[in-house]
């Protein structure tokens, strides 16, 4: 079809025509930095975190009375919670995935305190079993043996333990030696005495999974075991069972095994539940985001129609016209299709750059990623699309109209 025709005529409305494009514009400028964010937003909350999430429950107690050697009763406590019915495994670690504290820690490549640290990472410390009960899986060397471990509270009184093993997930290993195994590797994060990385599994998620930071990325476990009364017992629950029983049977046994403590239950929640209340926030600026794209979207789709609607009025001499000098219904339709195509294409060329400069508004405000060109052309093929389905009504009334009909209209 022949677009000059088409741009005379839109060249008489040009307060209309521009208008409209934009309006395309602000909104193609809007949903493609809107849609890069919710992606952004669905991807942090789909994440994968390497535990088994659907089984794992936490539980930590306070005690009113003062415990001068913690070590016997968190030993009983743990051989309590092992013969609760539905407990498979349970082990000690001072913080989790989607909890309130989050421990980090520099890691030197050199026993010299001078040298700035490589890297940052997540610091647990974890009593044995670590890995079995929180479903890691090792990709190299092997698990702490028992003979590593060391008690919790000798930090009290000694800052500068020796702790002689530590695992890393890969995201670390590879920061620190990449392309290298890093097994029989030493960093130094106790003090002057190297700790030898004896395993690397293949996650370990932060407690603040999702974070921007790249640190957050890196995490490290040392044979630390915390006390019942500065840990987190964490707690495998069998499969079938269901945890919410399992995690209140648990809570009543540490309760009743030590009633001269006066203890009380600090935290008593799955990790499930722990994530879903992480990622509200997230959820909700998704819906946010969403209602605003299918808000511009509607209005958008509504101006489309209202418009084409008022130029077939406006043009029925026209169409008339076409149609007695032989146009058929399709190339009517075409042609309110095509003059659409134009207006969109306009829209949409205007609202990409703005939807760039949307995104380094954003970047330098608020130190979001750069968006990423591939949304550019989606948010284009959405706007097409919608300028097509919201013309096609009025044109295709345009084009049901007979030529007697539309000159007598005329």
């Amino acid at each position: 079809m022949d677009i000059l025709p088409i741009l005379s005529t839109l060249k008489r409305h040009k307060t209309a025509a521009g208008l409209i494009v934009l309006q395309i514009a602000l909104t193609c400028a809007i949903v493609c930095n809107a849609l890069f964010l919710i992606f952004q937003r669905v991807e942090r909350i789909t994440a994968e975190t390497g535990i088994a999430e659907s089984e794992l429950a936490t539980l930590s107690l306070s005690s009113m009375a003062r415990v001068e050697n913690p070590e016997p009763q968190t030993q009983a406590d743990l051989a309590a919670l092992r013969q609760v019915p539905g407990v498979a495994s349970v082990t000690l670690t001072n913080q989790y995935a989607y909890g309130r504290s989050s421990n980090n820690s520099g890691v030197r490549l050199s026993a010299d305190t001078n040298q700035s640290s490589r890297v940052t990472g997540s610091h647990y410390t974890v009593g044995p079993d670590f890995i079995k009960t929180m479903g890691l899986r090792l990709v190299e060397g092997r698990d702490f043996e028992a003979n590593e471990f060391v008690p919790g509270s000798t930090l009290d009184t000694n800052p500068d333990p020796r702790v002689p093993a530590v695992i890393i997930n890969k995201k670390m290993a590879e920061r620190l030696w990449p392309g290298e195994s890093a097994v029989g590797k030493a960093i130094y994060v106790y003090g002057n005495e190297p700790q030898r990385v004896v395993g690397v599994v293949q996650d370990l998620p932060s407690p603040n999974p999702g974070s921007q930071d790249e640190n957050a990325l890196h995490t490290m476990m040392f044979p630390v075991q915390p006390s019942f009364r500065g840990g987190n017992f964490m707690i495998r629950v069998s499969p079938g069972a269901n945890p919410e029983t399992v995690l209140k049977a648990a809570g009543e046994k540490l309760l009743a095994n030590s009633p001269g403590l006066r203890r009380v239950i600090r935290d008593q929640d799955g990790i499930v539940k722990l994530r879903s209340n992480y990622y509200r926030q997230d959820r909700s600026m998704i819906q946010l985001l969403a209602g605003v794209c299918v808000g511009l979207l509607v209005v958008t789709a509504f101006g489309i129609v209202g418009l084409a609607s008022f130029w077939v009025q406006q043009r029925t001499r026209m169409i008339g016209t076409r149609r007695a000098l032989g146009a058929t219904r399709g190339q009517i339709l075409r042609y309110f299709q095509t003059e659409n195509l134009l207006l969109s294409t306009a829209g949409i060329v205007l609202g990409m750059v703005g939807a760039y400069g949307i995104s380094l508004l954003l970047m330098r405000s608020y130190e979001l990623p750069r968006l990423p060109l591939v949304y550019l052309p989606l948010g284009a093929l959405v706007l097409w699309a919608l300028g097509q389905i919201a013309v096609f009504g009025p044109a295709r009334r345009a084009a049901a109209l007979p030529p007697v009909a539309a000159l007598r209209g005329g």
